[in-house]
């Protein structure tokens, strides 16, 4: 008679602390906030996380609460600014920008898909400059817009010699570009090329476009 092995035990996954397990809820939540805005539920949530919903009642005290989470995190440059910073910079200042605006686009989607699913609802509010996070309310933008920024000024840095304005300048007006270019409800909007090509050419062709001044 053969002799089998005992099975050995199953582990149990090690349990995560409070921070670990509001990013995993948090996570889940953001696509279920795109669709449903604040109509979402908690028990919807759970059943996308995979947690019974009194999980989240441990690290959230309310709905409210996680939905604020989700804006915080929407809006959250870090991983954009990543992006950013690991443009090349040997590269054309035209192939710089574009892959710049790319990131920056893709990032204020996602923005806009969050806030554009609440907003309706009355559940965005913009809190002052210095306010702390929580309650619902839209973060504060220009805190959002520093390190971005930051990031594109050193895109530009390469070329300070050949540029007209200094790169911390032309960085926050390639920004406003992008923001309103983005901004939902434009017809025709412009593409990436286009839009780097008239930050970088100007709207002239031809002779009197500024080229050479």
């Amino acid at each position: 008679m053969t002799e089998t092995s005992p099975t050995p035990p199953r582990r149990r996954a090690p349990a995560m602390d409070p921070d670990q397990r509001r990013k995993m809820i948090v996570a889940a939540a953001l696509p279920l906030v795109v669709e449903y805005g604040a109509a979402v539920t908690t028990a919807k949530i759970a059943r996308a996380a995979g947690i019974g919903e009194g999980t989240i009642f441990r690290v959230f005290p309310d709905k409210d609460t996680l939905i604020a989470a989700c804006v915080a995190e929407a809006t959250r440059p870090d991983d954009a600014v990543a992006h950013l910073e690991a443009i090349d910079l040997d590269q054309p200042l035209e192939a710089r920008l574009t892959e710049a605006a790319e990131v920056m686009r893709g990032h204020m989607a996602r923005i806009g898909a969050v806030v554009g699913a609440l907003a309706a609802t009355g559940r965005l509010e913009r809190r002052p400059p210095g306010a702390s996070a929580g309650g619902g309310g839209l973060p504060d933008r220009e805190a959002g817009l520093a390190a971005p920024r930051a990031a594109l000024a050193a895109l530009l840095e390469p070329d300070r010699e050949s540029l007209r304005l200094a790169p911390e300048r032309l960085a926050d007006s390639f920004q406003l570009l992008l923001m309103f270019a983005g901004r939902s409800g434009v017809n025709d909007p412009l593409t990436t090329d286009e839009l780097v090509d008239l930050f970088l050419h100007g709207a002239l062709s031809g002779p009197g476009s500024g080229e050479g001044r």
